[in-house]
């Protein structure tokens, strides 16, 4: 098995703090990715916001795929990142840059690892991180025109 880095990137009018309060909104992802349910794993009853340590649940629609991740780095405004905890890809790791840009808007570089991968699923992996990115970016564009 070989390993793969892969990076997706795409750009929304929204300001940084919005898209990345939308991608660590994980109750909102449904509504913007093919993920069906995001779950957090913390005592019933409290409710805050994730914290480096958190993990989480996710199910996919695309088929019913399920893994879990832990949070390893929050920078409000810049940085997301995950590791993945258990589930089918084992061994993957994510980070999620935003930056402000000069001419207005945010940039959003989304990157992901795998220690362990089939060439195969190579393309696949790539085109779905694709899609990731520019969903988060259509999603936080659509929050600034609903707000316009």
């Amino acid at each position: 098995m070989s390993s793969l880095a892969v990076t997706a990137t795409s750009h929304s009018s929204a300001p940084a703090a919005l898209v990345y309060a939308a991608l660590v909104d994980a109750e909102s992802w449904p509504s913007w990715t093919s993920y069906y349910e995001v779950e957090w794993e913390w005592p019933a009853g409290i409710e805050r916001p994730a914290r480096v340590g958190d993990l989480r649940t996710i199910r996919s629609r695309l088929g019913g795929v399920c893994c879990r991740e832990r949070i390893v780095e929050m920078v409000p405004d810049q940085r997301f990142s995950y590791e993945q905890a258990a589930g089918l890809f084992a061994s993957h790791r994510g980070s999620v840059e935003v930056a402000r840009v000069p001419h207005g808007g945010t940039d959003i570089s989304w990157s992901a690892t795998y220690r362990h991968t089939l060439p195969l699923l190579d393309k696949l992996r790539r085109r779905r991180l694709q899609v990731l990115v520019q969903d988060l970016a259509s999603y936080a564009n659509s929050i600034v025109s609903r707000h316009s």
